[in-house]
């Protein structure tokens, strides 16, 4: 793809996760938000990622990847599945079968997980007493 290990992690979290903050892919990434600034800006230097304010808050500054940011990751993906797939084609069937079923027990562990962080998060943000905002947007403190 032409990126570094780093770049290419940080814009796979906003082409495959959304829009973020430095503060949310700087925490997602596990580096500081100064560290993460060096590399967004570098992202944008190329025209990978795209600031945007926030319409409701001043404060916040949005990050998205761009068309061809978007389209560098894609096209990324899509030469690891077909390399990947011609490694897979190469096994026997009884392989294969092993290797569908071991990732049914992956999808289910992972899923069981998901839940399990969401409901987590969720009574983080919003324990006894506290109320989500109306239309879902937290307001620029809950952030």
């Amino acid at each position: 793809m032409g990126l570094t290990p780093a770049r290419a992690s940080a814009l796979s979290i906003m082409v495959f996760g959304g829009r973020v903050t430095i503060g949310q892919l700087a925490q997602a990434e596990q580096v500081s938000a100064p560290t993460m600034t060096r590399l967004v800006v570098g992202l944008e230097r190329d025209g990978l990622v795209r600031r945007q304010d926030d319409p409701d808050d001043g404060r916040i500054v949005w990050l998205e990847a761009t068309a061809r940011g978007t389209r560098i990751l894609h096209e990324g993906r899509r030469r690891r599945v077909e390399a990947l797939a011609a490694d897979l084609a190469t096994l026997e069937p009884a392989e294969r079968e092993t290797l569908a079923q071991a990732a049914d027990i992956l999808e289910r562990v992972l899923a069981d997980k998901r839940k399990s962080t969401k409901s987590e998060v969720r009574s983080q943000k919003y324990g006894p007493g506290r109320v989500r905002p109306q239309g879902g947007r937290m307001t620029g403190r809950e952030r």
